[in-house]
C-alpha cells in the first residue's frame, strides 16, 4: 500500500521480502478460501506496470543490511509484520505434532502449488487448535479441507454474547459471539478452558489435558475438578504475536520500541532513526489487512513529505488515533 502511493506520486520505489514470493500474510498467512491469490497477483502486476520494483527471496539484515538500505535510498519504510508468535510453555510442548499456525498455514498455501517437503498435514487427525481468533478460523478451515478427523478450537477467553452490550454502543466494534464461514463448516468451540498439559505417545501428541477456567478479580483460576483429556494428534497454536522481530533490520539501526515491543513511530510514522519510517503490524501490533492498507497509505504520506517537503497523498489514520467507521 504504501509503495503504490509512492510510486504514484512519482518516487523510485523497491519492496524487499523474505519470503520467495509477494505479498505478505496475503500470500502465504490468509488461506484461499478466504482470499484467493489471483486477487493478489492482479493488483501486483498493476504496481509492476505503474513501476514498482519487487525484489523477493532478500532478507534484510542478512543479504542487505539496514546500513546499505539507507545508504542506497533516501527513505526506508519497515512494514515488516508482527511475527513474534505467543508461546505456550507447559509440560509435554518438546513433542512433536506441536506447531505454530503460520508454520502450518504457510506450508498449506506453497502446498497449492506443489508439493513442500515434510509437510504438516491434518489428515485423518484429532486437531487441537488453541486460541479463538481470525488465525484460530484460517487453521479450522484449512484443518477441515485437508480431511481431519475432527477439530476442535480452544478459547481462555468466556464466550461473549451474542447481542451487544449495553457499554458498546455503535459506532465501537463490540465483543460479540461471532460465526466465521469456517466455523459453519464444522468443528467443536470450547470456550474458558486452559490447556496444562500435553500428552505423548512414542515422542508425538497424543492428548492434552485441559481445565475449566474462570475470571476472579481480572485473574485466571482453575475451576477445581473440571479436568479433563482431549484427543490430539495435531496441536496448532494460534495464540495471537508479540510483536515484530527484534534481530536484523531493527537492531542494525537502533530502532525504538515502544512498551507492547512494537516499532515506536510519530504522528508522520517517522521513527526514531531519521528516514526511517514504519508502518502495519510492525508498529500498531497484529491487526486486520484494512487497518495495514489504511496505515501504509498514511505512511505515505509521511514519506512524501520527508523526501519533498510537502505531500498531498491523503492520510486517512494516524498513528495514535482510530477513525470512525460509518
Amino acid at each position: 500500500a504504501v509503495a503504490q502511493q509512492l510510486t504514484r506520486a512519482g518516487h523510485t520505489v523497491v519492496v524487499y521480502e523474505r519470503a520467495d514470493n509477494i505479498g505478505g500474510l496475503l500470500r502465504y498467512g490468509i488461506p484461499n478460501f478466504k482470499l484467493e491469490k489471483s486477487v493478489l497477483d492482479r493488483r501486483i502486476k498493476q504496481m509492476r506496470m505503474e513501476g514498482t520494483t519487487f525484489k523477493p527471496s532478500t532478507n534484510i539484515g542478512t543479504d542487505l543490511t539496514g546500513e546499505q538500505l539507507l545508504d542506497r535510498f533516501d527513505a526506508v519504510v519497515l512494514a515488516m509484520g508482527s511475527t513474534r508468535p505467543r508461546e505456550l510453555e507447559i509440560p509435554g510442548r518438546e513433542l512433536t505434532g506441536i506447531h505454530q499456525a503460520m508454520e502450518y498455514l504457510t506450508q498449506a498455501t506453497k502446498a497449492l502449488d506443489g508439493p513442500v517437503d515434510d509437510q504438516i498435514v491434518a489428515t485423518g487427525k484429532d486437531v487441537i487448535v488453541i486460541g479463538g481468533g481470525d488465525t484460530g478460523a484460517d487453521c479450522l478451515g484449512t484443518a477441515l479441507r485437508q480431511g481431519a478427523k475432527s477439530v476442535t478450537s480452544l478459547e481462555i477467553m468466556p464466550m461473549p454474547p451474542e447481542a451487544r452490550p449495553a457499554g458498546q454502543p455503535w459506532p465501537t466494534y463490540p465483543m460479540i459471539y461471532r460465526v466465521s464461514s469456517a466455523h459453519e463448516e464444522g468443528g467443536e468451540r470450547l470456550y474458558s478452558v486452559s490447556t496444562s498439559e500435553f500428552l505423548g505417545t512414542a515422542g508425538h501428541v497424543s492428548e492434552l489435558v485441559l481445565n475449566q477456567v474462570e475470571f476472579v478479580g481480572g485473574a485466571i483460576q482453575t475451576v477445581p475438578d473440571t479436568e479433563r483429556r482431549l484427543p490430539a494428534q495435531l496441536v496448532l497454536l494460534a495464540m495471537g504475536f508479540l510483536g515484530p522481530e527484534a534481530t536484523g533490520v531493527i537492531d542494525e539501526l537502533g530502532i525504538a520500541l515502544d512498551a507492547r515491543g512494537n516499532i515506536a513511530r510519530d504522528e508522520s510514522y517517522a521513527t526514531n532513526v531519521p528516514g526511517v519510517f514504519a508502518c502495519g503490524d510492525c508498529g500498531r501490533g497484529q491487526s486486520l489487512i484494512v487497518w495495514a492498507i489504511a496505515e501504509g497509505r498514511s505512511c505515505a504520506n509521511g514519506v512524501d513529505a520527508f523526501l519533498s517537503g510537502t505531500s498531498k497523498l491523503p492520510r486517512p489514520v494516524s498513528p495514535s488515533r482510530r477513525p470512525i467507521m460509518v
